[in-house]
């Protein structure tokens, strides 16, 4: 697959993922959620504070047939802040999207 291919379908798993999470928030607006460009380093999806304030995340998006889970949540991990919880979103092809976070994260998540 070529470089621009591959980057392209990143940015789609981005997009669709930015589009659920707009609409999984009432109050929301589009430009809460913004993916960011393929060159840019850290987080796939930059979240304004109130959309921060719903989704308490550094999310980290891969379309990838084979993926290494640990690998891309650790590049989850690497991005974020000191109240971030790192989420990595992950599909492949003809595939439903998946979600993978600590259980501890889990957890906390469930009981604020």
């Amino acid at each position: 697959m070529k470089t621009s291919s591959a980057k392209a379908k990143g940015r789609r798993c981005a997009q669709e993922a930015k589009n659920k999470l707009v609409m999984g928030a009432m109050d929301l607006q589009d430009d809460d959620i913004v993916v960011t460009s393929s060159g840019e380093t850290g987080k796939d999806l930059k979240l304004s504070p109130m959309a921060h304030q719903f989704y308490p995340f550094a999310i980290e998006c891969k379309n990838q047939e084979k993926l290494n889970v640990r690998a891309a949540f650790d590049q989850a991990k690497s991005h974020r802040g000191e109240k971030d919880i790192p989420l990595l979103i992950h599909t492949k092809n003809r595939s439903e999207m998946l979600a993978t976070l600590t259980l501890d994260d889990l957890v906390y998540l469930c009981n604020r």
